[in-house]
């Protein structure tokens, strides 16, 4: 059992860390769900006295939107970037390939003898890998670089799942607004966005090794006390309004 825990959480770990949808996907869907539960209870607390849960939804609904479109851009933005810098890097060490075999052999030579490799192996093995350019590019870019050329990850995928987690995540404040009333929809809005501060907060931990269950508990405590804080501002901000 703690074996097959192990290979899922080192699987999607290396997913979160070098893929960049699902980590795009989770982050998403937590700063989503903590911005506009925050948002929702801040208007809640300042429209409870006024009875008007349209005002709540609105504030959700241009919250959701301004977010997720907001979080898409950035997350593109970023990884186009970091590819941007990563493919640069690459053709620069293309260059390099093809204009200085002979350094970039020896490199190859010094690398594989820090491993534990003779000096004979080491040469074999360069001679190998530099009689195929393509196997010679991705072992001196993964090994020199650190970087991995089918692992760079899309920037148009990481911004697609950022964009629809964020909308997941901040929708679920919302959602009792469209069918309760305002107090009933706030006490309803509370309990489903904490459910999922617990879901969101575990499954962090979980690609990342940790405990699950403390993940979940911290994820919970920061997002409740953000809804709290924005609901006593506005709640203080309603009073001094009216």
């Amino acid at each position: 059992m703690t074996k097959n825990k192990d290979f899922f959480t080192k699987g999607i770990g290396r997913r979160f860390a070098h893929g960049g949808s699902l980590r795009a996907s989770v982050l998403g869907a937590n700063d989503g769900l903590v911005s506009n539960f925050s948002i929702v209870m801040g208007f809640a607390g300042g429209t409870m006295s006024a009875g008007s849960p349209e005002f709540i939804l609105l504030a959700g609904i241009a919250g959701l939107l301004a977010g997720a479109l907001s979080m898409g851009a950035g997350e593109y933005i970023s990884m186009r970037s970091q590819r941007d810098q990563y493919e640069y890097q690459i053709d620069r060490k293309r260059i390099d390939l093809d204009n200085h075999p002979n350094i970039e052999r020896q490199r190859l030579v010094l690398l594989y003898q820090t491993k534990g490799l003779s000096q004979v192996e080491s040469e074999t093995v360069a001679t190998q890998i530099l009689s195929n350019p393509q196997v010679a590019l991705d072992t001196l870019v993964k090994e020199e670089l650190g970087i991995s050329i089918e692992q760079l990850g899309s920037p148009w995928t990481a911004a697609v799942s950022s964009l629809v987690a964020f909308s997941v995540g901040a929708l679920i404040p919302i959602l009792p607004f469209l069918f309760g009333t305002e107090l009933l929809a706030i006490l309803c809005s509370a309990f489903f966005s904490s459910l999922a501060l617990l879901a969101v907060g575990g499954l962090l931990s979980l690609v990342s090794g940790k405990s699950s269950l403390w993940g979940a508990t911290r994820m919970f405590l920061t997002g409740l006390f953000a809804a709290a804080v924005t609901y006593s501002i506005g709640y203080s901000i309603g009073i001094y309004v009216a």
